[in-house]
C-alpha cells in the first residue's frame, strides 16, 4: 500500500505504468513466498529443539520467543537468526515504508490546491497509523531483549500487533467514508440523547 500511495501521489503521471497488473502480483507473490519461507524455516527450527520441564507457555499464543523460553537446548544461534530475521522482514519495510510517507509528505507539500493537500493528507494518514500501531508493536515484541519486559507485557504488545491492529484496521479505512463519519456522528448523538 505504500509503495502504492507513494507511485500515486509522487509520480500521478506514470502510476498506471508503475503499478501496472504486473508489478502488483510481484510484490503479492514476493510477499507471502518470503512469508511462507521465513514461517517455515522459524517453526522447523523451533520445534527441533529438545522440550523439557513446563509444557505449559506463558503467553496468549504459541509464538517463537515463548515457545524458546521451554527450550533446554542453547538457543542463541536461533535467537541471532531471529533477531537478524526481525531487522529484514520487519524492520527493513517499516523503514522503507517510512521513507516513503517521508517522500509523499514532500509531495504533497509542493501541492498548490489545499483541497488535494487534504486528500492526500486524509489518504495517507489512516495508513500510516495502522502500519505504525502493526509495526511498532511487533518491533517491541521480536527486537527486545530477552528478560527485559515482563510476561503480562509481552502478552499485552503481542495482542496489540496480533489483534488490535487487523481489528482497528476497519475501522480507520472505513471512517474515511462520508457515509460511515455521518452515520458514526448520528450513532454518538442518539447514545447522548439518551
Amino acid at each position: 500500500m505504500a509503495y502504492d500511495r507513494f507511485a500515486a501521489i509522487c509520480h500521478p503521471l506514470t502510476y498506471p505504468v508503475i503499478m501496472s497488473k504486473r508489478i502488483f502480483v510481484k510484490l503479492m507473490i514476493c510477499s507471502w513466498v518470503l512469508g511462507i519461507m521465513v514461517a517455515t524455516l522459524q517453526a522447523t527450527w523451533v520445534f527441533s529443539f529438545p522440550f523439557c520441564g513446563p509444557s505449559k507457555i506463558n503467553h496468549i499464543s504459541c509464538e517463537t520467543p515463548a515457545v524458546l523460553e521451554l527450550a533446554c537446548a542453547d538457543t542463541f544461534l536461533f535467537e541471532v537468526y531471529a533477531f537478524t530475521g526481525t531487522i529484514l522482514i520487519v524492520v527493513v519495510p517499516f523503514l522503507l515504508i517510512l521513507l516513503s510517507y517521508t517522500r509523499i509528505l514532500f509531495a504533497i507539500l509542493r501541492m498548490p490546491s489545499t483541497t488535494g493537500r487534504q486528500k492526500a493528507f486524509s489518504t495517507c494518514t489512516f495508513h500510516l497509523t495502522s502500519v505504525t500501531l502493526f509495526y511498532g508493536t511487533a518491533c517491541m515484541t521480536y527486537l527486545q531483549p530477552k528478560l527485559k519486559y515482563s510476561p503480562d507485557t509481552k502478552k499485552l504488545m503481542s495482542l496489540a500487533y496480533s489483534l488490535l491492529s487487523p481489528l482497528l484496521n476497519p475501522l480507520i479505512y472505513s471512517l474515511r467514508n462520508k457515509e460511515m463519519k455521518r452515520a458514526l456522528v448520528k450513532f454518538c448523538q442518539r447514545k447522548m440523547d439518551f
